[in-house]
């Protein structure tokens, strides 16, 4: 590899963290400790890229594949490019060097917090899933799906915040999988030209929603009435995690209060359009954040 290609390469991969900024809620805030920083942001750069690779939104020029050795005719294969990233991900934890520098940035970070493989390569058997998965017949299939793709960040959070307890853990997966989501529902029209439905078929039957309605350029009251239902499923498993944030202090408090109040917010933007997503992802705005935020600190319930 030229200087040149390595410059490309960080260029791409400051890219891919640079995402981060278009979250419901903060990902490494300032206001942590710069080694929690540091972690996190590795943590979401390595998301961030399996996320990209599984939804096809690749580097340009077939960077990501030849950072992972993929051959060039194979750097639209969405599952090659995905084995090969495991393959990669080895390599953090067997003491190589992995090929990708959001892998790379990843190595001290698991060195450092002592983390485990299971959760990161849960996120690939996600975006697995998802080159094979297309609908969900019930809730409960759409939440086994959700504890591939959203609650081992969670997880990781607590293991680099030094947190983790069995009730944390729990607290914490209902958290991840409410802000899974509300994401879904945000992103309803985009995940639907890629030919994926996150909405359980169980529900649609119930609302008598069809495939062509989502498809609609302005949701129907039947739709809407869906969103709705489902945006309420994710605000009581929101409410249900609470217990998270109110059993610990300090920054740590705060950063798990933007989490969840990132979620709230979601949902908050997504009432306030009329549970209408078809023109596209409803957004917090910064002081919808903030209010959210302040009012999971003053309502989250504390432990013992």
């Amino acid at each position: 590899m030229t200087p040149a290609d390595g410059l490309r390469t960080e260029d791409h991969a400051r890219a891919t963290l640079d995402k981060a900024a278009g979250e419901n809620f903060p990902v490494a805030p300032f206001f942590v400790p710069r080694a929690w920083r540091e972690g996190l942001t590795a943590v979401y750069g390595y998301a961030r890229l399996v996320d990209d690779i599984g939804d096809g939104d690749l580097a340009p020029g077939g960077r990501d594949a030849a950072d992972l050795g993929v051959p060039p005719e194979h750097a639209e294969d969405r599952l090659a490019l995905l084995d090969a990233l495991e393959a990669d991900l080895g390599r953090v934890f067997d003491g190589g060097t992995p090929g990708h520098p959001l892998l790379r940035a990843l190595r001290p970070a698991v060195r450092r917090y002592s983390l485990t493989p299971d959760p990161f390569l849960g996120l690939l058997e996600a975006n697995r899933r998802d080159q094979r998965v297309r609908r969900y017949a019930t809730y409960e299939d759409l939440l086994a799906y959700c504890r591939l793709s959203a609650d081992p960040v969670g997880r990781l959070v607590l293991a680099i915040t030094g947190t983790a307890t069995p009730e944390r853990i729990r607290h914490s997966d209902r958290i991840c999988t409410a802000l899974q989501i509300a994401e879904h529902l945000q992103d309803l029209t985009e995940d639907l030209a890629r030919d994926r439905i996150y909405l359980p078929a169980e529900d649609m039957d119930r609302f008598r929603v069809t495939e062509a309605d989502l498809a609609a350029p302005v949701a129907n009251a039947s739709v809407r009435s869906l969103v709705a239902y489902e945006a309420e499923r994710a605000r009581q498993l929101l409410n249900e995690g609470a217990p998270l944030v109110g059993s610990v202090h300090g920054r740590l408090r705060l950063l798990l209060a933007g989490f969840t109040g990132g979620g709230h917010a979601a949902l908050d933007a997504i009432a306030k359009a009329g549970f209408d997503v078809a023109p596209g992802p409803p957004k917090p705005t910064k002081a919808g954040l903030l209010r959210a935020v302040v009012a999971v600190l003053r309502t989250a319930p504390r432990e013992g």
